[in-house]
């Protein structure tokens, strides 16, 4: 099977790192693989079998993501030899360049959501892509049951796809004793992630145990000066770690002892089932959507309503406060996100694309 996996960057992000671990299950699988960009940005390992295709070259007018991710793949499908029997489009609007081209050449497609519906802008561009457009591809996948009946009215053929484990589940971490909470996501998105509110969860979490620290990794200038002048004006820049962009998260889970995720909305967050592989406590909002999916509350980890500060700083304080209970959490998250495991999800993936193509 040739499968092209589409997406307008190959960043740092949760969307980009499921399409990693796809594009490297199938590769392994002896499949022809290729990864298609239009902006620059290569932050996950490859498969040594996966293609890159990098259509990056800038239009000498109306040069926007979408005008040069069409005009490109326009060109790179007219010749048939470069033309797959699958396209895997992904992030948002992708879907306004790969739908159309996927019609034009009879390309079988299938459409990924990354978000819940909940999540995005209805500007006219969103408005057109699913309201005219998705009804055209072969298949659309969502993240959770949540988006079901609204996709439904979309596509008759809609499909939940869960993230899949990017990381090898970790059990029985010998030592977690550096006192940390980590948390992670793009710093640009602040808003979006919570790390706004977190700075403030973190205040009051150091003014009981000043020798923990929080720690938040990802990349993003503008949200990174931010963050650090709310830490600042908190008072608790000594307390927060402005990690950046780390190629060792999963060792940073390993050795942490807390994971926060403090986000107004998710689709499935990839960065929380990450660290319930890698064992570590889990405490998160059980905002929409997907934090409930991941989680079994008490059991897997810990669900607070969302975006309560007050009960995350009190349900922090005693995480903190009782080791056996980070112990307990982290060893049952490991056994709770099997499930999510690549070789599982990617066997879903397998039989869509064997489904539509015998259509």
């Amino acid at each position: 099977m040739r499968i092209d996996f589409i997406l307008s960057n190959f960043g740092g992000d949760g969307a980009q790192r499921v399409v990693c671990s796809l594009a490297n299950y199938f590769a392994e699988k002896g499949n022809i693989v290729r990864i298609i960009t239009y902006r620059d940005g290569d932050k996950y390992r490859l498969n040594e079998n996966v293609e890159r295709i990098r259509l990056h070259k800038k239009l000498p007018l109306f040069d926007t993501n979408l005008t040069r991710a069409a005009v490109h793949l326009f060109r790179f499908y007219w010749k048939k030899k470069n033309r797959p029997d699958v396209i895997s489009s992904h992030i948002n609007t992708m879907g306004l360049v790969s739908i159309p081209i996927s019609l034009l050449y009879n390309i079988k497609l299938v459409v990924s959501e990354h978000n819940n519906y909940l999540a995005a802008k209805m500007s006219a561009k969103q408005w057109f892509l699913w309201n005219v457009l998705y009804k055209f591809p072969q298949a659309v996948t969502i993240l959770t049951r949540f988006d079901k009946t609204y996709f439904e009215k979309k596509n008759k053929n809609v499909r939940i796809m869960p993230n899949p484990l990017s990381f090898e589940p970790k059990r029985n971490v010998a030592v977690r004793d550096n006192k940390t909470i980590v948390a992670a996501g793009n710093l640009d998105r602040y808003h979006h992630k919570g790390f706004d509110n977190l700075i403030e969860i973190a205040a009051k979490v150091v003014q009981k145990h000043s020798d923990w620290k929080f720690m938040i990794i990802g990349s993003g200038d503008q949200g990174l000066a931010f963050l650090k002048q709310k830490a600042e004006s908190l008072g608790v820049s000594n307390s927060m770690i402005f990690a950046g962009y780390r190629s060792d998260v999963q060792d940073i889970m390993q050795t942490s002892e807390i994971f926060m995720l403090s986000s107004r909305f998710e689709g499935l967050p990839m960065v929380l089932l990450e660290a319930a592989s890698q064992g570590i406590a889990c405490i998160s909002y059980d905002c929409i959507s997907g934090p409930s999916e991941i989680i079994e509350d008490g059991v897997s980890g810990i669900l607070v309503e969302d975006q309560n500060k007050d009960e995350m700083v009190q349900q922090t304080l005693a995480l903190i406060a009782d080791e056996n209970l980070r112990k307990k959490l982290g060893t049952n998250a490991v056994n709770y996100v099997e499930k999510f495991s690549c070789d599982k999800i990617g066997l879903k993936w397998q039989q869509l694309f064997d489904e539509i193509l015998k259509t």
